[in-house]
């Protein structure tokens, strides 16, 4: 059952709009004027607010400012309730955020019907979203697009296409997107003076990188470049930034993808300044063998060149350890990749 706040001051237009709205199936919050408003949904987030502009304590326009600007409030629906019919205030109402705007005396069918049409455009984000199965980015992004009212969000999803080696960004580069991998795989790399490269990310199907810069709002700390021919979706810095600032469910959602990878970086660093080479290698297969779905039948496909670069080492000594691991029956190596054969072995703590 939806939750409707109700914000009107007139005692007898608040009963009379509470009851009907019970009867067509909605729980309902009231209150006299915005200052209660605000405390009823604070202490109870609605599903939608209908609110009155000309209030004693804090009017309508408050009661919405107070809205956009607190975490818990804001992405609400918001509808004002209105005597005025100057349109000079319907534009400062929609101006601050209002999606609709009822001139009293309305109908019960006008009511209804503006509420209804709020509620259907207004989903809320699920908590939790698995990117990895196909067409969730799409329903991640509707979602996020209609719960922050960001059309060109979902509007401006042309995918791009990008060969091998070709660089997404680089080091130094003024972040002006988000990047979504909708095919192909891109890595992020750090390179020293002396041209030496550390792998900082491997971003496949289903991913987003280039977050962290828009968040921090800084420019690019590293370099993306295409691993295989990819296709990319843009989603501008823009409409990112606002989506992330006005609705705290999509802000979350990024938060969780960052910690996860600043989590990996952080295990990546230790390992390399405290873990003996083989265990460094044996961690990426497990790693990346887990990433590519953990089967019998995954192929672990990464250059040499680059699976050193994410183990931080030269080549030739990640060549001489997967060698060895062959040797051991731990791994095979084919013309195509790498296929881990007994991930139990390549987990023994006493490498």
């Amino acid at each position: 059952m939806k939750t409707i706040l109700l914000i009107e001051d007139n005692d007898l237009i608040r009963e009379n709009t509470a009851e009907l709205l019970e009867l067509a199936g909605y729980a309902v919050l009231t209150a006299e004027n915005g200052k209660v408003g605000v405390e009823q949904a604070l202490a109870q987030r609605p599903d939608l607010v209908i609110c009155d502009i000309m209030m004693p304590v804090l009017d309508g326009y408050g009661v919405l400012q107070i809205f956009n600007q607190n975490p818990q409030l804001a992405g609400v629906p918001f509808i004002f309730l209105t005597a005025k019919t100057e349109r000079t205030d319907q534009r400062r109402g929609m101006e601050l955020g209002a999606d609709d705007y009822l001139t009293k005396p309305f109908d019960e069918t006008e009511l209804l019907s503006a509420i209804t049409g709020r509620l259907n455009r207004f989903r809320h984000l699920r908590p939790e979203y698995d990117l990895q199965q196909p067409g969730v980015l799409t329903e991640f992004l509707d979602d996020a697009a209609a719960v922050g009212k960001l059309t060109d969000l979902v509007a401006d999803r042309r995918p791009h296409a990008l060969r091998k080696k070709q660089e997404v960004y680089v080091e130094g580069d003024e972040p002006t997107r988000l990047y979504f991998v909708q095919e192909g795989r891109v890595k992020t790399v750090r390179r020293t003076a002396g041209g030496k490269e550390l792998i900082t990310g491997v971003y496949g199907p289903g991913e987003f990188f280039g977050y962290l810069p828009l968040l921090q709002q800084t420019p690019h700390d590293d370099t993306a470049v295409v691993l295989d021919d990819a296709t990319l979706l843009y989603i501008p810095r823009e409409d990112f930034t606002q989506l992330v600032h006005r609705n705290p469910a999509v802000g979350q959602q990024f938060i969780r993808l960052l910690a996860g990878r600043v989590s990996e970086r952080e295990q990546q660093l230790v390992g390399m300044a405290y873990n003996s080479l083989r265990r460094r290698v044996a961690d990426t297969l497990l790693r990346m063998h887990q990433e590519a779905g953990a089967t019998p039948e995954t192929l672990i496909q990464l250059s040499r060149d680059d699976m050193a670069a994410v183990v931080g080492t030269a080549p030739e000594s990640l060549i001489r350890t997967l060698s060895e691991f062959k040797q051991d029956g731990l791994v095979e190596l084919t013309p195509k990749g790498i296929r881990v054969l007994q991930p139990q072995k390549l987990r023994q703590p006493n490498w």
